[in-house]
């Protein structure tokens, strides 16, 4: 089936196209309520909320854009809205600062070392890694995560870098990232008696 048939099929609520659309989009969907969720349970209800809402808007797309793009931002605004209702997005936890790291030249292929920063990621507390879920991969501003999350903007961005100091944190401990060999101090230049 075409989009443009699935998407005419959904206007007019036949299964068959609603099925082929959930089909085609829930694997993809799936794996971003997952970065937000806090367990795969949490994950596929928000899925569920989210195609919910797809099939009772299909009526607003205009086609204007790339339909897939349209139904992420609907799964993006879900998973918030879930997280908001169940007040899981304030959970906040004191860190050190995690210090510069680069990504170990000689580690396991990319696509596995993706796999295994997301699953860093979710072991972020839910606040922070709300934040950088929206900020460095959805592709959100600031100003606009503070209105999604009715927070302040400043807060958005100490949220963001708490975040991502802490995700540092977490792939050093994991041998994923590697602390630089060499460590600066502001007593490195001075002479020792």
């Amino acid at each position: 089936m075409t989009e443009e048939y699935i998407i005419a099929g959904c206007l007019h609520n036949d299964p068959s196209a609603q099925r082929e659309l959930y089909n085609r989009f829930s694997p993809k969907m799936l794996s971003v309520c997952y970065r937000f969720a806090h367990s795969r349970e949490d994950a596929e209800d928000m899925l569920q909320e989210g195609f919910i809402k797809v099939f009772t808007q299909i009526h607003t797309f205009q086609n204007k854009g790339a339909f897939e793009g349209w139904i992420r931002r609907i799964i993006v605004h879900t998973c918030i809205n879930f997280l908001k209702k169940y007040k899981k997005f304030n959970e906040s936890v004191d860190l050190e600062v995690a210090g510069f790291v680069y990504i170990k030249e000689e580690t396991i292929p990319s696509i596995m070392q993706a796999k295994q920063v997301t699953e860093c990621i979710r072991l972020l507390p839910i606040g922070y890694r709300t934040v950088l879920n929206l900020y460095a991969i959805e592709g959100y501003s600031h100003k606009e995560i503070s209105v999604m999350l009715d927070i302040e903007e400043s807060t958005s961005r100490s949220q963001y870098t708490r975040a991502k100091s802490m995700l540092e944190n977490i792939l050093v401990k994991k041998n994923i990232l590697e602390k630089p060999k060499t460590q600066f101090s502001l007593l490195a230049g001075v002479k020792k008696a």
